[in-house]
């Protein structure tokens, strides 16, 4: 990068105690996509990192099959934290908890008590997400919204039993996000009402309005380069949340085939699935996929009860999404489910994450890239 073309640095971001030097907070990619390696990498470069803790033990050396996988996960966020932290020891570093899974609880109090600057929590309204983090007030709160509606509930609810607000709303875009996307079901898709256009500036105005901009708005999904960014903020946006960007970096969790099908993946090969959590899904077109359309054999045995509605353990008529995205992560992309946002086909090669953060907001202070 010639100096000439180096971006103007971006205003750091602050919620709750903590200041982000650059306005991007890694999303949270599940399972064991973002883990400790991704997450440090992020905070080590100025930005947030993110450890998502649904079904983290699946891949460590505490579950095994028929034993208590709660227990498991536990011990296993336990240890993300830990190495996370030791790659990044100023870094920050918090953790998404999802609503939607039957140890929402246990991932955020085991989030406070092992150190998590912060929390983000979607897949769902967290109502109870300030009673569960109360060992350390000062752990920040951020829940997922997909609309002012549920910001205002949120706040609304938590201001009257728990005398606190949430630390920052991110807003995600089901239009544009990866994974399991805000919106009851496909019908909801692609409509201008849920957009980043026009649900952001909402919040910001009512953030400003009713809180005096105390709530800072993070937006999330289809945020690539500098120029989404740009465009956030001028519609009011603190911050943005960012997963996909960070799925072909070294640093990230997943195997390394797991990233070679986003580098060879084409126009097209983004796809919506029914998730057994009874959301849409946005997802790369995988082997698992195209089995999934034609109604094929897919694994259907639910084996740990991990979410606390889910069609595939209460009616048996779909995949087990614990265990297929596991096998993504782990390479196995025939019996694997790969989420991914709008942006998945726009990787050209592997980077680093400091790569992608000096391309954003320039290179820190004393470094040029060449």
């Amino acid at each position: 990068m010639n100096t000439a073309t180096v971006p103007t640095p971006l205003p750091p971001l602050a919620f709750g105690d903590h200041v982000l030097p650059i306005p991007i907070i890694q999303g949270g990619m599940g399972i064991r996509v973002s883990a400790h390696k991704l997450a440090s990498a992020v905070a080590n470069a100025g930005g947030a990192g993110v450890i998502a803790t649904v079904a983290l033990s699946l891949a460590s050396r505490y579950y095994q099959k028929g034993k208590d996988y709660y227990k498991a996960n536990i011990k296993a966020l336990i240890d993300e934290l830990k190495w996370a932290r030791e790659i990044s020891p100023k870094g920050i570093i918090g953790t998404n908890c999802m609503v939607a899974i039957r140890d929402f609880e246990a991932m955020v109090r085991t989030s406070v008590e092992n150190g998590a600057q912060f929390i983000i929590s979607g897949a769902g309204l967290p109502l109870r997400l300030p009673e569960f983090a109360a060992a350390n007030p000062h752990t920040a709160l951020i829940p997922i919204v997909s609309s002012l509606r549920a910001a205002k509930l949120i706040a609304k609810r938590w201001h009257n039993l728990y005398k606190r607000l949430p630390d920052a709303f991110v807003f995600e875009d089901p239009n544009t996000a990866g994974g399991h996307l805000g919106v009851s079901s496909r019908n909801h898709l692609f409509l201008e009402e849920y957009s980043q256009d026009r649900v952001v500036p909402e919040l910001a105005e009512w953030s400003l309005k009713s809180y005096s901009d105390e709530i800072p708005i993070i937006t999330a999904g289809g945020i690539w380069d500098r120029e989404d960014i740009d465009h956030a903020l001028d519609l009011g946006a603190k911050g943005v949340q960012m997963a996909t960007r960070f799925i072909c970096t070294h640093e990230c969790d997943a195997a390394q085939s797991y990233k070679d099908a986003f580098l060879n993946a084409k126009d097209g090969d983004v796809v919506i699935v029914d998730s057994p959590a009874g959301l849409p899904g946005r997802a790369l077109a995988s082997p698992f996929t195209h089995t999934l359309f034609r109604g094929g054999e897919v694994e259907a045995k639910c084996f740990a009860a991990c979410l606390s509605e889910c069609r595939c353990r209460d009616e048996e008529l779909t995949f087990c999404i614990a265990k297929a995205l596991h096998n993504a992560q782990q390479g196995n992309l025939k019996e694997g489910l790969v989420f991914t946002g709008t942006n998945a086909t726009r990787h050209s090669r592997m980077m680093h994450v400091q790569e992608i953060f000096d391309e954003l907001n320039g290179p820190p202070a004393g470094r040029r890239t060449p």
